[in-house]
């Protein structure tokens, strides 16, 4: 089983986002930082998760856990529905690549098991900065 521990993470609300991944499995680890231009804090955790799972699956990852520490993403995912409209879309998405996947969990962890996405996500924010910048 694959462990994929997101997060996603805003410097302002709205401000500069960014989504971090971090797969793991029994042989090696593999993290990402993705910026996300501007957006809340919310729809970057949404945007955090749509990521994860597009990497899965083209990894060929059949058999995945999810961690997040978004009660609000673990939520939608496990009742099939997000009830605001801002997200309903990027849900959508989601659920479109999941529904590919035969096998997975979302799964909720408090913050103190997910530093090491969120350290990702941090780290996405300052290279949404940065090619803002640029």
């Amino acid at each position: 089983m694959i462990e994929v521990y997101i997060d996603g993470a805003s410097a302002g609300d709205p401000g500069h986002s960014g989504a971090g991944v971090h797969i793991r499995n029994d042989q090696q680890s593999e993290s990402y930082s993705i910026p996300l231009g501007i957006m809340n804090n919310h729809q970057a955790e949404f945007f955090a998760l749509l990521h994860a799972v597009e990497i899965c699956e083209q990894k060929g990852y059949d058999m995945v856990s999810f961690r997040t520490d978004s009660q609000a993403v673990a939520r939608a995912i496990e009742k099939e529905f997000v009830k605001n409209p801002t997200y309903r879309e990027i849900f959508l998405s989601i659920q479109q690549v999941l529904s590919r996947n035969p096998l997975f969990f979302v799964k909720w962890v408090p913050s103190k098991e997910n530093l090491v996405a969120d350290d990702l996500s941090r780290k996405a924010i300052r290279l949404s900065k940065a090619e803002e910048d640029a």
